[in-house]
């Protein structure tokens, strides 16, 4: 909590007690035996001395401190929003974890549910590489790239003057317990609340992250999505679709009309429908949405760059995002709240529910994060356990092309070290140095996490001899049952290692694989 919001805080108590003082002070000169009379409403009770208002002041700030200790305990529930004394406009780690606006600014009154977000046209408007982990599954949680995520909606680096916190790790391990899906009823701007709470883990714990939470989370769903030119944007034009488009999205034009044409109906992210008209006409030919286009271009103030997609759900509902522009400024910037404000109030959090094993919540945002920074335990493991990291390695990495499409892009390892070596020291969060084989690749980062990239050789398994084999009959040495689910637990926690791959008796001599004993692998998993 900001020192200024305690101060403040204290002070308007601190007054409020002196007014009390004041009333009690004046109570009580009335009921002395010496001064038998009542004292008048309108008098003015007797001032206090400079060294006890400060002494009031003092008490109610330690009495507010204590408050707001005890609401910080695990034993205190939280709210949506987070703790009932948190406040966007007050709470800087509150306001650094969600994109500017409420997302419920008018709650439900009386027995109105709050209508939720369809995950088909939040992960739409997310982006094609967005898939958030599963709840009640084990993720890593990277302080450093949520304090990332700070500075890029903050349209600055981030500060090297951030202070540090020993003992807060570059990784937490966390159970996520709730994934909820916003959006800002402003700006149409999705982001996801997370609510994450520290775990003790040991080799087991790592075994049995399931595989489960490799899989795509994303509804698989029709999109059209296109950049929007100024033609689009302009109030007295319409919006051309692509036929092949809206062949596949829209539905079917009964061309035996002159000119074909229909009235669609889509609804966006906060449920409000939208009414175009669908027409085929023009030399040549080509889908337009004409009458109602201007008045949606208006009430989101679109803007040329911006970028509109339709989708077809489960249902066959014809549903409508929008993707702002990433050079499009936000609300967020002009905020009173600093950058550093925010970026600490973030690592305090964490600092505080890593310490105390407390729940915490984050917001992610992936239309402004520059990297995922909640991941799968079980990707972390395959990233960090099956790749052998060179200089010189060739890899590929996935990213995001223009109208929602995706691409790999080739490139080189050309060094490893720490991004930050005095407040992030030994992290892997984007300690990679990498070169990129494209003439673009000035628009992409320098430096990268090894769970971003694939390599292109073959993976080198981190295993030891004395644990791996081919199957065949097993030696003595180890009981039988120990070893298969000492097996059952490597195949569930890393099926990418195949059928092939078994356990071994210590006692064998075939070494055909040089890397860690399995107890140096488990003492890896508690750094």
């Amino acid at each position: 909590v900001p020192t200024s919001w305690v101060l403040s805080l204290g002070l308007r108590v601190g007054r409020q007690a002196e007014t009390a003082t004041h009333t009690l002070l004046g109570a009580k000169k009335s009921c002395s035996f010496s001064q038998p009379r009542l004292v008048s409403s309108r008098s003015r009770p007797p001032s206090l001395s400079t060294s006890t208002r400060r002494r009031v002041f003092q008490l109610a700030q330690r009495l507010l401190l204590l408050l707001l200790c005890c609401c910080s305990s695990p034993q205190f529930p939280e709210t949506p929003r987070g703790r009932w004394w948190e406040s966007p406009a007050l709470e800087p780690a509150a306001m650094a974890m969600k994109p500017p606006g409420d997302p419920n600014p008018n709650p439900p009154q009386g027995g109105e549910e709050r209508r939720s977000i369809n995950p088909e046209l939040w992960y739409a408007c997310a982006g094609p590489l967005v898939n958030l982990p599963p709840p009640r599954s084990l993720v890593v949680y990277f302080p450093q790239g949520h304090s990332e995520q700070i500075a890029a909606t903050m349209r600055r680096d981030a500060d090297a003057q951030i202070p540090n916190y020993p003992n807060l790790p570059w990784k937490l391990i966390c159970l996520l317990h709730t994934v909820n899906l916003h959006a800002d009823p402003e700006t149409d701007e999705v982001f996801a609340q997370m609510a994450l709470q520290p775990v003790n883990t040991n080799a087991k714990d790592g075994f049995l992250a399931s595989d489960v939470a490799l899989r795509s989370n994303r509804p698989q769903t029709e999109l059209f999505c296109k950049t929007l030119t100024a033609s689009d944007t302009s109030t007295h034009g319409g919006f051309s679709v692509p036929r092949r488009a809206a062949e596949k999205i829209f539905p079917p034009l009964d061309f035996s009309m002159q000119p074909p044409a229909q009235e669609l109906q889509a609804r966006d992210l906060h449920d409000n429908t939208w009414t175009f008209r669908h027409i085929y006409r023009g030399q040549p030919k080509r889908h337009l949405l004409t009458t109602g286009w201007s008045l949606f271009v208006s009430g989101k103030r679109l803007v040329a760059g911006d970028s509109v997609l339709f989708i077809r759900d489960e249902k066959q509902q014809l549903l409508l995002g929008i993707r702002r522009a990433n050079s499009q400024p936000t609300n967020i910037s002009s905020s009173v709240l600093s950058s550093d404000s925010m970026q600490i109030g973030i690592l305090a959090a964490a600092a505080h529910a890593y310490a105390n094993h407390s729940p915490f919540t984050l917001y992610y945002n992936p239309r402004t994060s520059p990297s995922e920074f909640v991941i799968p335990l079980a990707k972390y493991n395959k990233a960090i356990y099956t790749n052998q990291l060179s200089l010189g390695m060739r890899f590929r990495m996935m990213f995001e092309t223009e109208e929602s499409g995706t691409r790999r892009y080739m490139g080189t390892v050309t060094g490893i070290s720490d991004l930050d070596p005095v407040r992030w020291k030994n992290s892997k969060w984007r300690n990679i140095q990498v070169g990129w084989d494209e003439s673009a690749a000035g628009e992409r980062r320098n430096k990268v996490s090894m769970w971003e990239i694939e390599p292109v050789q073959a993976p080198f398994f981190i295993c030891s001899p004395p644990f791996f084999r081919s199957k065949r009959p097993r030696q003595p040495g180890m009981p039988d049952d120990e070893l298969m689910d000492i097996e059952n637990l490597l195949k569930r926690a890393m099926p990418w290692l195949g059928d092939e791959i078994c356990i071994k008796d210590s006692q064998s001599q075939n070494a055909v694989m040089s890397g860690l004993s399995l107890a140096q692998w488990m003492n890896m998993q508690n750094p």
